[in-house]
């Protein structure tokens, strides 16, 4: 068969993805006679396509699902998208104004059939990236938490959850986005540095000359304070117990308090209290039993209530009022201030704290259960260290503010009763029920009755994701859901372990009284190479899908994880990606290699030791690689697999058994080489499927069902430690000889004897000579018993190699590499000998780490004895 010369990716990609979905190969259906494996995508938001993190995401899913597609379970990688309230909604308004229309102008049920349509149009681009990096999910599973089935099981949740008294209406502090007019969870908060003012205003003591100094970032709200606070140990405000400051401009009268909450050091010492406006000031409000005064607009205005600067911006008002208290004479000072703002996630406004009329979901108690069976490792977390941030957070839960004053989402099921009062139920002709049972009034009609217009939080979906996706809320017994539930592993990023995690193992206790996986990896986050986060904002994040164009899928899903540790940040570099890309060159060339090998079968077998050797490597590989993906260290199994391809099979094993240029294989060898690439390509397959899977076809002609992507996944055999070791040093030595070469500049053509002095009688490398000889080039190997004159030495352990020069020898040169490696050597020596004299290591080391502490001492020794005897060989200078 002839095969092309350069792999070409993109031909073969698109041929193999095409093929797996072709043959089912993703598609997963209960089968009691195999152990699930489950995986749920986190679902990208309709808005999204393809960026640098979901690239490293969901290769992560793709290697779990693959690997477990291989280890012959039911692997079942369910894809999906989320709504994104927020998102999706701001991207349709801004469609509908291209095209004059205004959300204002449009019924809900107008907007929604825009939306919808934009969905449509756009919602399942990111899915459709994912197919080009080799995601193998099972797409006729594809879910939207907005489907109707998944809609409903959010409404019975939420009716649920009303019922048994964990979710109320109330007035509380949240964040507000004054440009996309809604509430916000925290998640939805970027906090950004920014520069910015410190104003020392002057607040009179009423029935007094005196004057308080207060300092604050937000002049704009002091028509909304309500008190002063200073610090109860604080001697210089005491006096002014019981007594009350006058707000500039305002002329109005507010009480002085006192609270430890005050920062004696920040500003004066002096904290304006404005509870409206500041979720600080709202506690100690609460606390101290203070009104509560809103001066903002939803939209950011000043509200008719502050009294000045009525409908104008907050900001346009922070200049004006600035100017206007200097005019005043209340102005003290003005000073450079750097602080924390938050910005809403999707129309970059600042946030604004404000009280407001919300549905809230008590956490309190669904979050016990969440952090019980973390804390123990019942669900585990990769890495553990996040464990102490998830802990905090449940300790400190706060109930969750889950509507949005939007259209776009699942509508609160809560109806308004012509009184004010309300009734929660499923539909409208249950709440039609329920009010003319709770009014005592059967005339009620449907009419008479209105839907909140709030919609829920988009979270208020995701956190059912495990449980909706296999219709567990429409059937709870189900067939799917008693099978593929709990899942087994969630890939997720650090920054929402709190937001959907955290509410996805609460929801799975409170609706399924089990946990809904067994492992959480978290990915780091993917930085450029100045440690940027890398953004569209910023410009510093490459578009995947031209990284996959120009270096392959394979190539890109390599470069991802070649440094990307579980939870720890990757600095990426294209040359990641070069580098996997070489490594898919390597790959080809070597099974081109072994493609273009004519065979004889009348030919001996000669490489019975490479072969027993690179098999033994194999198993000793596939023993740690399984250790590696049982501790989830995704980024060491691919490096394991990788030093496998590059160091032990191409460098070293076929350049052991490679014949002489022109010359025929045996068959033997042949049938083992084939058999190695063939279990090289199955554990390299999860990480880089699409060449993998073009080489196992290209190798023999093989049946339609017979593909990698199905293939049995290696079990480990044997590991003939002392062989390992053996060939391990044999290697050192050709690497020695090697290394002569290079340092003398002579010509890998050349072939060279090679002279192993005897220890005890004991050649170091009896019985490896033919392999040896072949490896380094050389002519011939003798023993010998004496130090040899006029060559190149080296020491491997205490053994002592020569390498005959005729004459040639540059002596000065050769003494100084002698005196560096002698200096190096007995440095290695001291500090192995105070390891040993230290009397608490001795003491407490297990024997074995001992004992091998005492045999790099004694090789150190018999290196240090065979470098003097070199040296003193040399001629005299």
């Amino acid at each position: 068969m002839s095969i092309p010369k350069t792999y070409n990716p993109k031909e073969v990609e698109d041929k193999w993805y095409a093929t797996w979905l072709e043959r089912g190969f993703f598609k997963s259906k209960p089968n009691p006679k195999k152990q699930p494996y489950t995986v749920v995508i986190p679902p990208p938001n309709v808005t999204g396509v393809l960026h640098m993190g979901h690239m490293l995401n969901n290769t992560i899913q793709d290697v779990l699902v693959r690997r477990a597609r291989m280890q012959g379970k039911e692997a079942c990688w369910v894809p999906g998208t989320d709504h994104a309230s927020i998102a999706t909604e701001a991207r349709v308004v801004n469609m509908l104004k291209e095209k004059g229309i205004n959300k204002s102008d449009l019924t809900r049920e107008e907007f929604l059939q825009y939306a919808f349509e934009w969905k449509e149009k756009y919602g399942g681009i990111i899915l459709d990236q994912l197919k080009k990096l080799g995601a193998s999910c099972d797409w006729d599973r594809t879910r939207f938490t907005m489907e109707p089935d998944l809609t409903q099981a959010v409404i019975d949740v939420f009716v649920d959850l009303y019922r048994k008294g964990q979710i109320y209406r109330g007035v509380r502090m949240v964040n507000w986005d004054p440009q996309g007019l809604t509430a916000l969870s925290d998640e939805e908060v970027n906090f950004k540095q920014v520069n910015g003012k410190l104003y020392y205003l002057r607040y009179g003591i009423e029935g007094s000359d005196e004057v308080l100094t207060v300092a604050t970032k937000r002049p704009e709200t002091i028509m909304g304070d309500v008190a002063i606070c200073v610090h109860p140990a604080d001697e210089r405000y005491k006096h002014l117990a019981g007594k009350k400051a006058i707000i500039p401009l305002v002329n109005r009268a507010i009480p002085i308090i006192f609270d430890e909450y005050v920062d004696i050091e920040f500003g004066t010492g002096v904290l304006k209290v404005t509870p409206a406006h500041d979720i600080n000031d709202y506690e100690l409000g609460v606390k101290h039993n203070l009104p509560s005064i809103d001066v903002l607009n939803d939209n950011g205005t000043i509200h008719e209530r502050a009294g000045l600067y009525v409908g104008e911006d907050r900001f346009v008002v922070r200049k004006k009022i600035t100017k206007d208290l200097e005019a005043a004479g209340l102005l003290e000072k003005v000073e450079d201030s750097v602080t924390n703002v938050g910005f809403s996630e999707r129309t970059d406004a600042v946030i604004e704290p404000k009280l407001s009329m919300q549905w809230w979901c008590k956490m309190d108690q669904m979050a016990k259960p969440a952090l019980e069976n973390v804390m123990n490792d019942t669900i585990k977390l990769h890495p553990p260290k996040f464990k102490n941030m998830y802990r905090s957070w449940m300790e400190n839960v706060h109930d969750w503010c889950i509507s949005r004053q939007l259209w776009w989402g699942q509508q609160i099921p809560a109806y308004y009763l012509p009184d004010g009062t309300f009734v929660v139920a499923r539909t409208a002709e249950e709440a039609l029920t329920e009010a003319r049972t709770k009014t005592g009034n059967p005339d009620l009609q449907l009419s008479d009755l209105r839907q909140d217009e709030d919609v829920l939080d988009t979270w208020f979906s995701s956190w059912l994701w495990p449980i909706s996706v296999f219709d567990g809320f429409k059937d709870p017994d189900n067939e799917e859901i008693l099978y593929y539930y709990p899942t087994n592993d969630l890939v997720t990023a650090p920054e929402i372990l709190f937001f959907w995690v955290a509410r996805m193992i609460m929801a799975g206790y409170e609706f399924r009284k089990e946990l809904p996986f067994q492992n959480v990896y978290l990915t780091g986050i993917v930085r450029d190479a100045q440690g940027r986060k890398m953004s569209k904002s910023l410009g510093n994040s490459p578009d995947p899908l031209v990284l996959m164009d120009q270096y392959g899928a394979d190539g890109v899903r390599a470069g991802m994880l070649f440094s990307s540790p579980a939870g720890n940040d990757l600095l990426f570099d294209e040359k990641l990606c070069e580098q996997g890309r070489n490594f898919s060159n390597k790959i080809w060339n070597a099974f081109r290699l072994i493609n273009g090998w004519e065979v004889d079968e009348t030919l001996p077998n000669p490489n019975e030791k490479a072969i027993k050797w690179f098999d033994s490597k194999f198993n000793e590989a596939l023993n740690v690689l399984e250790d590696h993906f049982d501790k989830f260290r995704i980024s060491d199994a691919l490096l394991t697999v990788y030093k496998l391809v590059w160091d032990d099979f191409c460098s070293n094993y076929l350049e052991m058994i490679k014949p002489a240029f022109g010359s025929p294989i045996d068959a033997a060898t042949l049938q083992a080489t084939n058999e190695f690439l063939e279990k090289l390509m199955k554990v390299l397959h999860p990480f880089m499927p699409f060449i993998t899977e073009e080489i196992w076809n290209t190798m023999k002609e093989r049946a339609p069902k017979d593909c990698l992507v199905v293939a049995s996944w290696p079990q480990a055999g044997r590991v003939d430690a002392d062989l390992l070791k053996q060939t391990e040093y044999v290697l050192n030595v050709v690497g020695q000889v090697r290394n002569m070469r290079n340092s003398k500049n002579i010509s890998p053509a050349k072939k060279l004897e090679l002279h192993v002095r005897l220890v005890e009688g004991k050649n170091a490398i009896a019985g490896y000579e033919t392999l040896v000889s072949k490896l380094a080039n050389l002519s011939e190997i003798q023993e010998t018993e004496q130090q040899l004159d006029n060559a190149l030495s080296f020491v491997v352990d205490s053994s002592e190699f020569f390498i005959p020069m005729e004459g040639n020898i540059d002596a000065a040169a050769e003494r100084e590499r002698i005196l560096k490696e002698l200096d190096y050597t007995k440095g290695f020596l001291a500090s192995v000998e105070k390891k040993l004299s230290n009397e608490r290591f001795v003491a407490g080391a297990p024997e074995a780490v001992i004992n091998a502490e005492r045999k790099k001492r004694s090789d150190a020794e018999a290196k240090i004895a065979a470098l003097e005897q070199s040296l003193a060989a040399l001629p005299a200078e």
